[in-house]
C-alpha cells in the first residue's frame, strides 16, 4: 500500500474535530498518517487529542493564527505521502472514500487529483466530470481531493477566497488535471461562520443580488473572483 498523509488545519472546532477523527479510524484504507496543524485555536489541540487513542499515526502542530493556507501548506512540508488530502476539521468522511479515491488514482496514472460529490449538512453538492473550460469560469472542485505529491503546488496564502479555486488553476496551468467519482463521498457539519454562509446560486444572479440582503456578500464574492481571474489571465 501507499501512504496516504491527512492534512486538516484547525481552528477551533474542537468537538467537530474529534468526530473527524472517528471518521478517519472507519477507513477501510489504513496506509495513512495524519497531521493537524493547529491555527492558533483558543483551546490547544494537543490539550483535547491524545494520538494514543487512535489507530493510526497523528502529529499535532501549532501555529500563531496564519489562515487556512498556510496551515496547509506547512502540513503538506511535515507530511511523508505519496499520496495528500487536505480535509477540513468539520468533515466526515464514508468509510471507504479514501479506498475509493485510491484506486481511481491507481488506474488513472494520467491524473493529478481526484474529486467527488458530497452533502453540506443535507443539501447535496454535486461536482462535475472534469472540464477545463468550465473550470476556468467557475469552481466546481472541493479542497477535499486526494492529490498525488509531486503535483501540489502549494496554496497562495494571500488569497483570502477562493483558494481551492487558485489551487486547481495553478495546476491546469502545469498540465495537471483531475478526474470526477460521481458518488456522494463526504459530509460537511454546518457552521454559520463557514460555507454555510454560502448564498443561493439564484442570489448572484439580477435582480436578486440588487437586494440589501444579498448586495454586499455578491460584491465581496466578485471581488475575490477577480482577483483569482486576473492572476490567472481570465481577465485582460
Amino acid at each position: 500500500m501507499q501512504l496516504i498523509s491527512i492534512i486538516i488545519p484547525v481552528y477551533n472546532h474542537l468537538n467537530d474535530l474529534k468526530k473527524t477523527l472517528q471518521s478517519i479510524s472507519k477507513q477501510t484504507y489504513r496506509d495513512i498518517e495524519v497531521i493537524i496543524v493547529d491555527d492558533g485555536s483558543d483551546t490547544k489541540v494537543a490539550d483535547e487529542i491524545n494520538p494514543s487513542d487512535f489507530n493510526f499515526d497523528i502529529f499535532i502542530y501549532r501555529q500563531e493564527n496564519s489562515g487556512a493556507s498556510s496551515a496547509r501548506n506547512i502540513g503538506f512540508e511535515m507530511s511523508k505521502g505519496e499520496f495528500v488530502i487536505f480535509w477540513d476539521a468539520d468533515l466526515i468522511a464514508n468509510h471507504d472514500m479514501l479506498k475509493k479515491m485510491h484506486n481511481v488514482l491507481t488506474i488513472h496514472p494520467e491524473v493529478s487529483y481526484v474529486y467527488s460529490d458530497f452533502y453540506f449538512g443535507t443539501k447535496k453538492m454535486k461536482a462535475m466530470k472534469f472540464d477545463e473550460s468550465k473550470l476556468r469560469e467557475n469552481n466546481y472542485i472541493m479542497t477535499t481531493s486526494l492529490m498525488r505529491r509531486e503535483d501540489f503546488p502549494f496554496f497562495d496564502p494571500l488569497l483570502k477566497r477562493f483558494q481551492d479555486w487558485d489551487l486547481w488553476l495553478t495546476m491546469l496551468q502545469k498540465n495537471k488535471i483531475g478526474i470526477y467519482i460521481p458518488e456522494f463521498l463526504f459530509f460537511i457539519i454546518p457552521h454559520k461562520d463557514g460555507i454555510s454562509g454560502w448564498l443561493p446560486s439564484f442570489a448572484y444572479k439580477k435582480p436578486w443580488s440588487w437586494l440589501p440582503g444579498f448586495r454586499d456578500k455578491v460584491k465581496k464574492y466578485n471581488l475575490a473572483k477577480e482577483i483569482v481571474m486576473k492572476k490567472h489571465g481570465l481577465i485582460f
